[in-house]
């Protein structure tokens, strides 16, 4: 199971975060990811696994072809890493406008 980071951690290199947002958009398989893309369809491949093994996207057989989706379960981590977050940057930004009496 992917712990709170990893998703981020895999969005953290470009490629993948284009690859992840192609995806985001449409599924599609890795002949059509690769087609857009300046890397090869084996780096495309390695960017995909990265991607499923963070729980970002799912694959499902399609004929010959598998196709590549987005993965709720790990949109929701970064969702509940992300709103752990927020409350407290929400309290800092409060203390800060107390304190500059905004």
């Amino acid at each position: 199971m992917a712990n709170a980071l990893q998703p981020l951690d895999a969005l953290a290199d470009p490629t993948r975060r284009a690859i992840f947002e192609r995806v985001a958009k449409k599924p599609q398989s890795v002949g059509e990811l690769a087609a857009g893309l300046p890397v090869s369809r084996p780096a495309v491949s390695q960017h995909l696994r990265t991607l499923k093994e963070a729980q970002l996207v799912i694959d499902q057989a399609q004929g010959t072809k598998r196709i590549y989706r987005i993965d709720p379960r790990g949109i929701a981590l970064m969702r509940a890493w992300l709103d752990d977050h927020w409350g407290e940057a929400l309290r800092a930004f409060q203390k800060f406008t107390d304190q500059e009496g905004i």
